[in-house]
């Protein structure tokens, strides 16, 4: 009679053994018939077994890896069989690939069996519901990196971001994936614990509810083996798709040991904290040369270098700074072409009657800073009488040569309760940022974009907010600031990042508007981000009169208006762009994440 093997195989040679009858092999025996039929490099254990949902997907995704197999030289065995996790029949393959497992699939026994097995340096690669799999055992849920959590309705079209371009699964990709699947959502972020590849962009759909960095593709070197995942592979579509093909090769190859891939970036236990220089005085801003020197600005006026190949920081010049409040030598920035210019540019308060801010060039004579080469950029008014928000920021994109300069609302928000200061009493200018963040013809509470020349002084680029000088300063990028103490730019695409520390209500009033947000803004374009009226995703304060304590409606951020005394440029300002991220002291709904 015709006896069959007591699981499916599939493969090159293995497909004819499975045709044919075959004697019966007890259970813990069959790694003899393993090392009988191995042809390729290396072989590999699909096992899909559920006691979940099941998805349709699994065969076509058995059908891609024997297809990979016979075109990558390496042996697939197939199998739903628990009883082939012992360690004599695992130890025949080089990677076990967990196809959209779901539910508790191994018994105790099985699961000790495949802890020494990875403990020994085996291999592993989970797709799509492989994170669905097994809740109950601890050390599973750290080898595939997280638990599924929720998904959205259907499989919509996504944007991934590819993280890594360099290992094998995903080398071959764009920098930016759209495809159709279903998006998982997880219980856990597991960046910090495994190399993250890939990422969700979930502006691009809906239903995602990780927020602003949702993995989807990872892997980590874990307990002596490797681990490999892709939350891809819900469709049988997916398994006919060329890139998504060789996304999971490259998986299967990296958790087979076949292919090697720098699995340790993003974990945490990857970073060393070495102490460069603890000795310093109100650090405030560093750039880092080509050479590996690394320049250090301190609010009291010196500029220092750190030498790593010595270890020594020096002081290599002193500029004369006013330093009260929140002023001082607050920004540095070396000029993208520092190598073959030596300029370096900072951004200071000069001391003296005149209350400005200055971004200035100066050149570096050797290791010595030479202040009499100063040439001043920018002047920026600034207020001395009160406390607080002087930014201070200097940012390069080097390809455009485009520097990008921070400054805060110069406003004292002592008096405002925590809520929106914009006190229009007779000399409460200071208390007012409708006069700095709100006024298209002052430089604070703004980021401003400009190109130095090399003969001094700089141009406007195009794309700033303001085209017409009667409307506001052309200097202005983004307005509506309250404090952008840093910031950051995408050298590729050119996107403007930064931080904003919000105001200190803890709780939204009726009589005011909102509680404070913290943000982190993103600027794909010139653009308003609505203080002093708005903040977080457009949540809007009320008119209110300091005087007379007397509340009045409420501000319209798509709408706004700066009918302030103390306001010197338009009336009608440009309407107000939401937060990418905004949280309070509390924990955040939107981005559960980033705790309280």
């Amino acid at each position: 009679m015709r006896r069959l093997f007591p699981f499916a195989l599939a493969g090159t040679a293995l497909v004819l053994l499975a045709a044919v009858a075959l004697p019966t092999v007890p259970v813990g025996h069959v790694s003899d018939l393993f090392k009988e039929t191995r042809t390729g490099r290396y072989q590999v254990l699909v096992f899909s077994k559920t006691t979940g949902f099941r998805h349709n997907s699994i065969p076509s995704g058995i059908a891609m890896i024997e297809r990979l197999a016979q075109n990558n030289d390496f042996d697939v065995v197939a199998s739903e069989d628990a009883t082939l996790f012992n360690d004599d029949d695992l130890a025949e393959f080089e990677a076990v690939i967990f196809l959209s497992t779901t539910g508790n699939i191994l018994n105790d026994e099985q699961q000790d069996a495949f802890e020494r097995y990875i403990q020994g340096g085996g291999g592993f690669a989970g797709i799509h519901a492989a994170t669905d799999t097994e809740y109950d055992w601890p050390w599973y849920g750290e080898l595939v990196g997280t638990y599924f959590e929720s998904h959205p309705p259907g499989t919509p079209t996504a944007t991934i971001k590819v993280a890594d371009q360099v290992h094998p699964s995903t080398a071959h990709l764009p920098k930016e994936w759209e495809r159709t699947d279903e998006w998982y959502n997880f219980r856990e972020n597991p960046r910090g614990k495994v190399h993250v590849l890939m990422t969700l962009d979930e502006d691009t759909y809906s239903g995602g509810t990780d927020g602003h960095d949702h993995p989807i593709a990872w892997c980590r070197p874990f307990n002596g083996g490797r681990s490999w995942y892709t939350g891809g592979g819900h469709t049988s579509a997916s398994f006919s798709e060329p890139d998504f093909e060789r996304h999971v090769l490259g998986g299967i190859e990296y958790a087979a040991g076949f292919n090697d891939g720098d699995c340790s970036a993003t974990l945490s236990e990857s970073y060393e904290v070495k102490v460069l220089e603890d000795d310093l005085g109100n650090p405030m801003m560093m750039d880092i040369a080509s050479d590996g020197r690394i320049f250090i600005a301190e609010r009291r006026g010196q500029v220092r270098i750190h030498t790593p190949s010595t270890g020594i920081t020096e002081t290599v010049g002193t500029v004369d700074v006013y330093s009260e409040q929140e002023n001082g030598l607050l920004g540095l920035a070396l000029d993208p072409n520092f190598d073959d210019t030596q300029w370096i540019y900072l951004f200071y308060s000069p001391p003296g009657s005149r209350a400005v801010q200055n971004v200035s060039r100066f050149t570096m004579n050797g290791d010595m800073l030479d202040l009499g080469s100063e040439e001043l950029i920018l002047e920026i008014e600034n207020q001395r009488e009160e406390c607080c928000h002087s930014g201070g920021a200097l940012y390069f994109h080097d390809a455009t040569g485009e520097l990008y300069i921070a400054t805060g609302d110069d406003t004292n928000p002592f008096t405002s309760s925590g809520f929106g200061p914009m006190d229009e009493r007779p000399g409460r200018a200071a208390w007012d940022a409708q006069r700095t963040s709100g006024n298209t013809q002052d430089l604070r509470g703004k980021i401003m974009r400009i190109k130095p020349e090399p003969e001094g002084g700089y141009s406007i680029p195009e794309g700033n907010l303001f085209t017409d000088p009667a409307e506001g300063r052309p200097e202005i990028y983004a307005m509506g600031s309250r404090n952008p103490f840093r910031i950051s730019v995408d050298q590729e695409r050119g996107w403007l990042y930064w931080g904003e520390v919000g105001p200190d209500a803890q709780q939204n009033s009726s009589t005011r508007g909102p509680r404070g947000y913290d943000e982190w803004n993103q600027a794909r374009s010139a653009g308003n981000y609505g203080w002093p009226y708005c903040l977080a995703d457009n949540k809007s304060y009320r008119d209110f009169d300091f005087g007379e304590e007397r509340s009045g409606s409420t501000f319209d951020c798509a709408n706004l208006v700066n009918d302030s005394p103390n306001n010197t440029g338009a009336a009608q300002l440009p309407p107000a762009r939401p937060a990418m991220v905004w949280y309070p002291y509390a924990q955040s709904d939107e981005f559960p994440v980033l705790g309280t």
